[in-house]
Order: structure tokens, then sequence, then C-alpha cells
């Protein structure tokens, strides 16, 4: 310590630009650093030495750990989290944006489904089931069986038609390759149809500077998607809808807690 402290005082430190910023990119600065020692009496300079030090100021998942080299932060949402290195191969990383930002947008509609029904549940206003009953419930205009083959059906289409397009960018967007409806779905890029039916708002037109939009997109699906485990774990733990616990809650906010909750459920 007495050694650095002696070398620290006999330099003096002077800071120049080491790169452009347009050389390393928005996600990190660098500087370099002329080191000198201490003038003679005469004030004449003996020799300089040259420090280069860079600071990375990209966020990352933990803070001081390095991402890994193929997320370079160009993705949106990307924060260096890959801890099994499944996006080593640039074709595999593709399909798992792809099939990221699908389970985060269907994790955004059931938590808004399980939501609002389970309020309008609690609230008396509709004798609707609990969220993970609804599938048990007879409906009267078609049986379980005629549900399960339309639904089948109809996804298996949409998601044969996603996979088609990702495969070759822009080919559902062609004339007489979606019942005459293109012009009304209008594709931007995959993983971005627009149109007025899916951009009814027109937000993100130029969808290669949407940068933001995509960001918010992405963060937001990922909280939904930690979301519906929770209320899955929830439902597993209560037998109750994410409401009745809400207000379990509120009635009793110190002893009314998860922990509470997992104790008795574990006795």
């Amino acid at each position: 310590m007495v050694a650095l402290t002696a070398i620290a005082r006999s330099f003096h430190f002077q800071q120049h630009s080491l790169i452009n910023s347009n050389t390393i990119g928005k996600s990190s600065t660098a500087r370099q650093y002329w080191l000198r020692p201490a003038t003679t009496g005469t004030g004449v300079t003996r020799r300089y030495r040259k420090i280069c030090a860079a600071a990375q100021q990209r966020p990352t998942w933990l803070p001081g750990l390095d991402s890994p080299t193929y997320l370079d932060g160009t993705l949106p949402g990307d924060f260096g989290f890959d801890p099994l290195g499944l996006g080593e191969d640039p074709e595999s990383l593709k399909w798992y944006v792809q099939a990221e930002l699908v389970h985060a947008r269907f994790a955004m509609l059931g938590i808004f489904g399980i939501l609002v029904t389970d309020l309008l549940r609690v609230a008396g206003v509709s004798s609707i089931p609990v969220w993970y009953e609804a599938g048990a419930v007879k409906y009267e205009f078609a049986n379980t069986g005629t549900l399960v083959i339309i639904q089948l059906l109809l996804m298996g289409y949409a998601e044969t038609r996603r996979y088609m397009d990702f495969v070759s960018p822009g080919s559902q967007a062609k004339e007489g390759s979606f019942f005459g409806l293109e012009a009304s779905l209008g594709g931007l890029e995959p993983g971005y149809p627009g149109g007025p039916l899916l951009n009814p708002l027109g937000l993100a037109k130029d969808i290669k500077n949407a940068h933001d939009w995509k960001l918010k997109e992405i963060k937001n699906g990922r909280l939904a998607m930690v979301a519906i485990l929770g209320i899955f774990v929830q439902a597993a733990v209560t037998h109750v809808g994410p409401i009745d616990n809400l207000v379990e809650h509120l009635s009793n906010p110190w002893h009314k807690t998860i922990i509470q909750t997992l104790a008795s459920s574990s006795s």
C-alpha cells in the first residue's frame, strides 16, 4: 500500500480521448491517460507513459458481470443473460428471440384475462369460474372436443404462418397469401406484424428505429411471464384466484403474507 501511494504521488494524470464514440458504440466508453513523472527542478519532464483505460457502461443483469461476446446489446432487452449459452449459434439465437417474444405476448394476454375474469367473479358481476377450472366447464354453444379441435386448427395455422415468415421474411405479406387481408396486417418484420388490425394506433411504424418500443414490450412481457408463474404457484398452494389472495392479504397485511401462507400449507 505504501508503494502504491508513493507511485500515485509521483505521477500526474492528463486525460485524452482514446476512441471516437462512433467507433466503440453506445454501450461503452474509453479514455486514454498520459502518465508522466513529476517534473525536475528545472521544469523538464523526463518521459511519458501511456495508460489506456476502458469503462464498460452497458447495463447487465448482474452489475459488473461481462456479457457473452455474442450478446452485444443490439437486441431489444439484451442484458447479457444467457447462463446456459443457448444463443451461441446465431441462427438459434434468432429463433429464441422470436420464441421469447411470442411467450411474452401470451403471458401478457393470460395475465390480463385471469385478472379481469377473476375481478368480475369476486365482485359478483358474473358467475365466471375461477381461471384454473375454466377448461373443465361445459359450454352451451359447443362441446369440449369441438373447441379443442378448432383451437388446434386455428393455432396450428397461425403458428405455421409465423414459422414460414421467420424462414422467409416477407413471404406471408404477399398478395393472396392471407385471404386478401395482407394489406390490413401489413407485416413490418418477423415477429412484428402491423397494419390497422394488429397496430391500430400506428405505433412503431418505422420498425427499424423502434428500439424503445421493442424494449418496453419485452420488459413487460418478461414481467408477465414471471407474474403468471407466480399465479400458477399461488393457485396450487392456496386453491383460489389472485384477486382472492389479494383481498385476503389486504385484510391483514402483517399476518397474511406469502411466508404464513407457505408455512400453513406445509403443515
